[in-house]
């Protein structure tokens, strides 16, 4: 009886088992262009390796750290064996009577911004430079049932220059951007700042981005597949 072993690697690989004269001389014709599983690994005699080192990278920025504000010391950034770290000051310490939040850092940095307990700096290269702040709020409709997402330039451009996400990052025209939360949890689109220094995207976080509800009469649109063939 023929045995047929399906190998699970990067790209799915086949082999087939082909009887021989002697079992013992049996050995994997592969069908494609990767290893297949060995016939020891089919016997048993070993355990089976799977290439699968480049799977589930979906979910990096959603791993929970037990201190988002360790001591520079110990919070697996810095070397610990750098006699210097020990004289950067805390982010505990650092960031005391700031508003708090429930994510993130737990740094309500929009709200301290607003109280006025931060005042960013726009001189570091020119003395007499200007601060370009925008108060422009873009609403991006949402196809799903949560809220849409109402992006506020405002308190991003109290920190950061234009040229930090456009054109880059985003190109500045009306439907030229794709933004998906696939994308934002990969690091793309806003993930390349929520998640490493901005707050990141967890259940908690949602209401921050997805703000504005739907209408009441609103309804989900319709695929193109059922515009074209609606079922009867």
């Amino acid at each position: 009886m023929r045995n047929i072993l399906i190998g699970i690697t990067a790209a799915v690989s086949l082999s087939v088992i082909v009887p021989a004269v002697n079992a013992e001389e049996a050995a994997p014709l592969s069908l494609a262009a990767t290893t297949p599983i060995t016939s020891a690994e089919v016997t048993g005699s070993v355990p089976q390796k799977l290439n699968v080192s480049k799977a589930n990278v979906f979910n990096r920025l959603l791993k929970k750290i037990k201190d988002p504000n360790a001591a520079p010391p110990d919070d697996g950034i810095h070397d610990r064996a750098n006699d210097a770290v020990f004289a950067l000051q805390p982010p505990k310490v650092a960031y005391e009577g700031l508003p708090t939040t429930t994510f993130g850092n737990h740094v309500d940095w929009v709200k301290a911004l607003d109280d006025g307990l931060l005042n960013p700096r726009y001189d570091r290269v020119d003395p007499d430079v200007e601060p370009f702040i925008m108060d422009l709020d873009i609403v991006r409709p949402v196809k799903a049932s949560v809220p849409d997402v109402v992006f506020p330039h405002k308190p991003h451009t109290q920190w950061l220059h234009c040229s930090n996400c456009h054109p880059k990052i985003f190109i500045p025209q009306r439907l030229a951007n794709t933004i998906s939360m696939s994308a934002i949890i990969l690091g793309q689109k806003c993930g390349v700042c929520h998640g490493k220094v901005s707050f990141p995207p967890e259940t908690t976080s949602c209401k921050k981005c997805h703000s504005k509800p739907k209408p009441a009469d609103w309804k989900p649109p319709l695929s193109q597949a059922t515009v074209k063939n609606p079922w009867r």
